[in-house]
């Protein structure tokens, strides 16, 4: 999110980019560091761009990925292509060229796109992470509801929080009555502003998407314990439905791998299908060995819990930890320090379509049959 609202000293206002000399205006010659650096970022965008494309159109050409819980995924691979495509290529051309050359026009365009683009895939990761909560602490319930309407909600929602969030600065920022801009910056003299952008755009989504993880581990840890003790349930307990319920509840759908699954859903399924079973006696069997199964896929899953959650932070948390602290005046960092943090944001884009399909068995099989068309083609 290139230059968000509250770098000061490394980066004179709008008010004050006119236009230098004529001789000025040459191409800028590149380094070897800058070439090298051109390079690795035009890299990184081209993985962003490839890698959310192939989501998309894994999505959209399989039918079995056709699931509330992946037009979430969907949404999220867009916003980040949207990243890839409209944003990074600018910044780097930006970053080479050491001044803005494109006009106050494109500049605003660009600052409202980075914004708003950012804002959106964060406030993504917090929707999907509601959505996994819900199904996982309300599995029937929410089953019920799941629907592609309700995905469409929840992405309009955040568009238009996103929006909310980005577009106030284009209201007051002042703007040179002559003159070309060097730089492309948001003013920064609104603290009101910093506080409300950084917290809205991150701070309390971390909080929310913390929260919510925390609660969906615990969850499945309780449930764990319930299909623990279900092993001593008989067939006399079939007079219970709520025992069944329960029972096939815990063993069928909070095999805490499902949270790294794209739709919860598919379980309760199961679970609707096999409660119809007039005795689990057979399904007693082989607990033992569904039990060791689903304790290591619950590690399994605590890994991929933690690799969201560390991506997440890592990449984002340094970049508006620099902004509140600038808005504050409380720092000054160097623009070769704000373009990094700023470009570790950006990779939030690349990792996160990573994450959330690649320990998916299904977006597996719908890759390698990409692939196949692709050879094939």
């Amino acid at each position: 999110m290139e230059n968000f609202p509250g770098e000061s000293a490394s980066r004179p206002n709008l008010t004050n980019c006119t236009a230098p000399p004529a001789s000025s205006l040459q191409a800028v010659q590149l380094t070897d560091e800058m070439a090298v650096m051109v390079v690795v970022l035009s890299l990184l965008t081209f993985l962003t761009a490839l890698i959310n494309a192939a989501v998309i159109i894994a999505i959209c050409t399989t039918k079995k990925l056709h699931l509330p819980a992946n037009y979430l995924i969907c949404s999220l691979a867009v916003t980040d292509f949207l990243v890839a495509l409209l944003v990074m290529p600018i910044s780097i051309l930006y970053m080479s060229m050491k001044r803005w050359s494109l006009g106050q026009v494109v500049c605003e365009l660009w600052l409202s796109l980075d914004m708003t683009c950012c804002t959106c895939s964060i406030l993504h990761l917090c929707v999907i992470a509601l959505d996994r909560y819900w199904a996982i602490t309300k599995a029937i319930e929410y089953a019920c509801k799941r629907s592609a309407r309700r995905a469409a909600f929840m992405v309009g929602m955040v568009w238009v929080i996103s929006v909310f969030i980005s577009m106030p600065p284009l209201f007051w920022r002042q703007r040179p009555s002559s003159g070309i801009f060097q730089q492309c910056i948001i003013e920064h003299d609104h603290l009101g502003y910093t506080l409300y952008s950084t917290f809205g755009a991150f701070y309390i989504p971390m909080i929310i998407i913390l929260i919510l993880y925390y609660r969906i581990y615990n969850a499945a840890k309780t449930l764990y314990q319930k299909r623990g003790s279900s092993r001593h349930l008989s067939s006399r307990s079939m007079g219970s439905q709520n025992s069944v319920i329960d029972h096939y509840r815990v063993s069928h759908t909070f095999c805490v791998s499902d949270l790294a699954n794209s739709d919860l859903a598919l379980a309760t399924d199961k679970l609707n299908a096999t409660i119809r079973i007039p005795s689990f006696e057979k399904d007693m069997d082989g607990q033992d060995e569904k039990n060791q199964i689903c304790t290591l896929r619950e590690r399994k899953a605590a890994r991929i819990l933690g690799l969201i959650l560390g991506a997440f932070i890592l990449c984002w948390l340094p970049f508006f930890l620099k902004e509140l602290l600038v808005g504050l005046q409380m720092i000054e960092p160097s623009p070769l320090i704000s373009d990094l943090l700023t470009w570790l944001g950006y990779i939030n884009s690349l990792i996160n379509p990573l994450l959330y399909t690649s320990f998916n068995d299904d977006f597996k099989l719908a890759f390698k049959k990409l692939l196949k068309r692709k050879e094939h083609a």
